[in-house]
């Protein structure tokens, strides 16, 4: 395994801890771990909260800041942060307006949350959670029952923190929140895995002429394997998976092309030049689209597609004003 690091046991804490150093008008790290919550608190809106394993850089800490999430907890590489850190995260940015958890669907992550949610409510603390599962290719694994929360939850922190920075109240953020949840498809491909950097080993191994198809984002194999395709082929294997499970005809839609961590931007824009044909093709209208990293599996080289059905309503929080490290608008 050959990784730019110093100890495997201060993988984590030295990354939360650079990012900070590089962002501090925006993060400050909390006292409890590895969590990070905005610099410049804001009273009397909701409070945002999301967070998982480490390793998915810039999520979930990049998007801390005006417009997403008021805090972000980090675990270990692709393991959920525990309960204590997640309630530490929730008292420090609660609010009288009350918070919404964001949390994407993998048993860990739902029963930390869950844990932590239970302990605010004993604080008095009025919190709501939500949980994403906008994964195509699999419905139950290892990792969940149903369907896993990937990339499209960006899409949840982007368009709930822009209502709940408008002072709407939790139900409000809260239904908003369901509405991306319900629209929103993803599924993704690799053609080479990650190493977690305690394992020393990658997840699986993949020939020069194979691809994994249906991947999750924490180095978790796909639905199958076989021969590499072309970029085009590759990309309408993933569309028409995702085309077949909402009807997006007629409809204005914002799209992602998300790496995992090592395809080159070169290679994602061929993707989204084929998204785009496809999708104009089938009279479906591309209102946004937004290309580059923002849920990795540290250095797995593959993609994913999501797409996001829209109204004018979700049209109007993805454009709003957006100030993280990671994402602005």
């Amino acid at each position: 395994m050959k990784k730019i690091i110093n100890a495997v046991d201060q993988v984590e804490n030295q990354m939360i801890e650079g990012m900070v150093k590089a962002y501090p008008q925006y993060l400050k790290k909390l006292d409890c771990g590895n969590v990070v919550v905005r610099s410049s608190r804001k009273e009397g809106k909701v409070a945002l909260i999301s967070g998982g394993g480490s390793g998915h850089e810039p999520a979930h800490g990049g998007y801390v800041g005006e417009g997403m999430l008021d805090a972000a907890v980090a675990g270990a590489v692709f393991t959920s942060p525990t309960p204590d850190q997640i309630y530490e995260g929730i008292k420090a940015i609660a609010t009288d307006a009350g918070v919404l958890m964001v949390i994407k669907n993998y048993t860990g992550d739902v029963m930390n949350f869950e844990m932590a949610r239970e302990m605010a409510e004993m604080e008095g603390i009025k919190i709501e959670q939500v949980i994403t599962n906008d994964d195509v290719a699999v419905d139950g694994s290892l990792y969940t029952v149903g369907r896993r929360g990937v990339a499209g939850t960006v899409f949840v922190h982007k368009i709930a923190g822009a209502l709940a920075e408008t002072g709407a109240s939790l139900e409000e953020v809260k239904a908003v929140a369901e509405k991306v949840i319900d629209n929103v498809r993803t599924m993704g491909m690799a053609i080479r895995p990650c190493t977690v950097p305690a394992a020393g080993v990658p997840g699986f191994e993949l020939s020069d002429d194979e691809m994994e198809v249906g991947i999750g984002i924490h180095g978790e194999p796909g639905t199958h394997r076989e021969p590499l395709k072309s970029a085009d082929e590759i990309t309408d294997m993933l569309l028409d998976k995702i085309l077949a499970d909402i009807d997006y005809a007629g409809s204005e839609v914002a799209v992602m092309i998300n790496g995992s961590g090592a395809t080159p931007l070169m290679e994602l824009f061929i993707i989204n030049n084929r998204v785009a044909d496809v999708l104009a093709e089938k009279g479906i209208q591309v209102y946004k689209t937004m290309v580059g990293e923002y849920m990795t599996s540290l250095e797995m080289e593959g993609f994913s597609i999501s797409l996001l059905k829209l109204d004018d309503q979700l049209k109007e929080l993805l454009d709003a004003k957006a100030d993280t490290p990671a994402l602005k608008a």
